[in-house]
């Protein structure tokens, strides 16, 4: 599933000097010379676009989305996908009581207007700032769901989502209580949590349900995903007939289920900290759904079927000044950006998509069709949309008055789930014309 929100429509002059400087500052780091970035947080306009195919008008603000939450217990398989599976009656291990303590809900989005929230940190949704100290008792094993706390909260006002944080704190008893079948009988289990001091959990967009006018953040523990591998047969039995998991009985196993109890919820990434650590790391299955497969396009909507607002962002800042429309020519979409107002920067005018999830190491090649009326040099680049730097390639590409094809091999260092495309056609005036935009994974 893929979606954009709407832009955030509110600024300040103060915020705008102070991502200024910030910017200026970035610019003479010796890391980042040379480097063409715009910053979309002092941008001076909202994106604008016409797709006369579709004859869609610009992208109107949309109704607002509220936040509801489910928090619950899966006992379904873990490589089957299907939520929603209640507990069998031959289950090996069963789930009595499972709550957690909700501390804190955040928001993480890139933003193309004048803002004061930090995109790597995030935005704090709840609690709200008079409210401070809220807390929830949330229990999985009761199918906790929160609607009425997070009524004043609106997805649309708070720019493109990218991940949606939940972060969450032992509850008193800092323990799951449950049952395991040893030898055809089942015997009661203690899983101490006491290893966990909070846990921050990151769902990516596309785990959002949207539908009905809601966003349905749901929370699932996977059962199967938590005990994988686990053998309570040999496991220590106290003298009250009870199985204690912790740092002093059952140490071993204990180890075990730490591994896998923070990626049994199955969000995109989570880190989480211990007495003496933090620990951060994506979950692979979920990040294998996200990032590409060989040969397939990470671009989406890269033939411009789709409404164009679907998932690209046309940027003007700095003087920049441009707007699109999508034309068809032999049933082929071309992409047509017509500046007309270079700005002061190449980055002045972007024509950007989001959301390219690369995995380090992996060979890639970026290839689009592009064109102008004026012979001159643009930059292709893919880096963070949240610090701005170059992960995957940048390029000053030599755009010719006849449409030629541009392929670029490239290789990141870095794993993203939510990298950044952009061709940078600022500078001077002049229409650019761009079809078959696509990031393939080679190998």
């Amino acid at each position: 599933m893929k979606f954009f929100l709407s832009i955030t429509t509110t600024a300040t002059y103060a915020i705008a000097i102070a991502s200024m400087a910030l910017y200026v500052a970035c610019s003479n780091d010796k890391n980042v010379t040379g480097i063409e970035i715009g910053n979309p947080s002092i941008a001076d306009t909202d994106t604008s676009v016409t797709d006369t195919a579709n004859k869609n008008p610009d992208p109107q603000k949309a109704p607002a989305l509220p936040l509801v939450a489910e928090f619950s217990v899966d006992y379904s398989d873990a490589a089957a996908k299907a939520l929603g599976k209640g507990a069998s009656k031959d289950e090996p291990v069963l789930l009595d009581t499972f709550s957690l303590v909700l501390t804190n809900l955040r928001s993480f989005s890139s933003y193309y207007t004048s803002v004061s929230v930090d995109p790597i940190k995030g935005l704090q949704l709840w609690p709200y700032e008079d409210d401070s100290d809220a807390e929830l008792e949330i229990s999985f094993t009761g199918h906790s769901s929160v609607e009425d706390a997070f009524k004043d909260i609106d997805l649309q006002e708070e720019g493109y989502l990218k991940e949606m944080g939940v972060e969450f704190r032992p509850d008193e008893q800092n323990a799951i209580f449950g049952h395991a079948k040893v030898n055809d009988k089942y015997l009661p289990f203690v899983y101490s949590l006491s290893n966990f001091q909070s846990l921050m959990l990151r769902y990516h967009y596309s785990q959002i349900d949207t539908a009905g006018g809601k966003a349905n953040l749901s929370v699932v523990f996977r059962v199967k995903t938590f005990v994988d591998g686990i053998d309570f047969s040999n496991a220590e039995i106290g003298e009250d007939s009870v199985i204690h998991i912790d740092s002093k009985y059952n140490s071993e196993l204990w180890n075990k289920l730490n591994d896998q109890f923070v990626p049994s919820f199955q969000p995109l990434r989570y880190d989480y900290k211990t007495v003496s650590d933090t620990i951060s790391a994506y979950v692979v299955d979920i990040w294998k759904d996200i990032a590409a497969k060989k040969g397939e396009n990470t671009i989406i909507n890269g033939n411009f079927k789709s409404p164009f607002t679907t998932d690209w962002i046309l940027m003007n800042q700095y003087g920049g000044k441009a707007d699109t429309t999508v034309l068809i020519e032999k049933d082929e979409r071309i992409m047509k950006v017509d500046v007309t107002a270079g700005g002061k920067h190449s980055w002045s005018v972007q024509l950007i998509q989001e959301n390219v999830a690369l995995i380090a190491g992996v060979n890639y090649q970026c290839v689009f069709t592009i064109w102008s009326n004026v012979e001159g040099q643009i930059t292709a680049r893919i880096g963070s949309y949240n610090t701005y730097e170059t992960e995957g390639f940048q390029e000053h590409v030599q755009v010719q008055t006849s449409g030629h094809s541009v392929a670029i091999n490239f290789t990141p260092e870095v794993s993203d789930p939510f990298a950044r495309f952009e061709l940078n056609l600022g500078g001077s005036e002049r229409t650019f014309w761009i079809k078959e935009v696509k990031v393939l994974r080679i190998n």
